[in-house]
């Protein structure tokens, strides 16, 4: 059997374009995220009540 060391080794200019796809994901990502917390906060201004998404879903604490 013989090893196939060149898998090994890191390839030579790849850490900086990973950098760069990494650094362009994580702002894309941050910037969706954004948008949808605007979203979140526009939708729950529209209902008027003042509720936090969601709270409507469970039911009541019981006391005892």
């Amino acid at each position: 059997m013989t090893r196939d060391t060149d898998r090994d080794k890191p390839r030579a200019g790849t850490g900086q374009s990973r950098e760069d796809r990494l650094k362009s994901a994580l702002k894309s990502n941050m910037a969706r995220r954004k948008a949808q917390a605007r979203a979140r906060s526009r939708a729950g201004d529209a209902t008027g009540d003042g509720a936090a998404p969601g709270s409507r879903d469970t039911p009541p604490r019981q006391q005892g």
